[in-house]
Formats: structure tokens, C-alpha cells, sequence
């Protein structure tokens, strides 16, 4: 006989279940073509669930790409260890965005359905909580808070628009060693003044 789980526990497994049925399928036919009755359904779930915990498809969404977001920059963060120096970290971090970023169904989840349904704004909110966060910890790591020739948001900015294309040069085919070698030379050019 399997010990009863506690309210918050069973909330937890329900949110959780809700997360991955609708990630798959969001991977599987995008935002636009899956239902709310088909993740409800793959989560073995109710709706009522499913609204107790999401205001809607496009909340439940959000929190997916919160998930995702997170843990690109989980992996960024566990490479770039505060035991490294600056640089050596700026760069290790550098090839652990892309090599979170190859997870099967991310790229299009952060990069293509994520901006189409949350907008650059809301897209831009998540990322700045994460993935762009740990970049622009790392170039004031080893810039300092005020470089001379541009501002710490700027280059952040500039910098994570290059990965981003990276990623999703990665995804259509591209040979992953090839922009990894590119990515770390101009991660390089741009700190070269440090």
C-alpha cells in the first residue's frame, strides 16, 4: 500500500503532469493547434484542474516556457561555477546555452512559438530572468558594471539576439561545432579590452 500524499503534494504532481503533457504537445503541433481538452486528457487530469491551476492555455504556456528558461540557465549556471575566473566562465556558459539550447522542442518552444504567443515583451521578460541574466552577470563579471565603450544591457541585449540565431541555425542543421567556434570568438572580441 503506497503512503497517502499530502494536499500540496498531490498539487505539485497534478502541476507538474499538466507542465509535461503540454510541453510535449506543444512541441508535437505548436501553441496554436493544441487544445486544452488534449492536455488535459494526456495529463490524466481534469479540467477543473487544469483551472485551478493556469488561468488559461495561454498562462499554462507561459509557465512551460518559464520551466524551459529555467533550466537553460540551470545548465549555464552549472558550468560557469564562481570557482572559475570571469572569462573562462563567460565562455563555458557561452557553450552551455547552446548545448541546453539543442534539448529536442526547446528552440521552437523559447525561440519561434514563445515569442508568437507571449510577444517580444513578455518573451523578453522570461529571458531576463534566466538565460540573459546569467549573460549579463558574467559580461559584468569581466567588464565591470561600466564599460567605457557601451552599457552592460546593451551588449546583453546584442549578445543574446547572436545566440538565439545560433540555436536556431543549430535546429534547421547547422554544424553545432561551427557556431559554438563562432559564438566563443566574438564572445572573445567583445571582452578582449578586460
Amino acid at each position: 500500500m503506497q503512503p497517502r500524499r499530502s494536499n500540496p503534494e498531490r498539487a505539485e504532481a497534478t502541476r507538474t503532469a499538466l507542465l509535461q503533457a503540454a510541453r510535449r504537445l506543444f512541441i508535437e503541433k505548436g501553441y496554436a493547434e493544441t487544445s486544452t481538452p488534449e492536455i488535459v486528457v494526456a495529463a490524466q487530469v481534469t479540467r477543473g484542474a487544469l483551472y485551478h491551476h493556469f488561468a488559461d492555455k495561454r498562462d499554462l504556456f507561459r509557465a512551460v516556457l518559464e520551466r524551459e528558461a529555467k533550466a537553460v540557465a540551470d545548465e549555464i549556471e552549472k558550468v560557469a561555477a564562481p570557482d572559475k575566473r570571469p572569462r573562462e566562465a563567460l565562455v563555458a556558459g557561452s557553450l552551455a546555452y547552446l548545448d541546453a539550447m539543442s534539448v529536442p522542442g526547446r528552440t521552437r518552444l523559447l525561440l519561434i512559438d514563445g515569442p508568437a504567443v507571449l510577444g517580444s515583451m513578455g518573451i523578453a521578460s522570461i529571458d531576463e530572468a534566466h538565460a540573459a541574466r546569467s549573460l549579463s552577470e558574467g559580461l559584468e563579471a569581466v567588464l565591470g558594471p561600466e564599460p567605457n565603450a557601451f552599457s552592460i544591457q546593451a551588449m546583453t541585449t546584442l549578445l543574446s539576439a547572436a545566440f538565439d540565431r545560433a540555436a536556431l541555425a543549430i535546429e534547421a542543421g547547422a554544424d553545432p561545432a561551427e557556431f559554438k567556434a563562432a559564438m566563443i570568438c566574438l564572445v572573445e572580441r567583445v571582452v578582449a579590452s578586460a
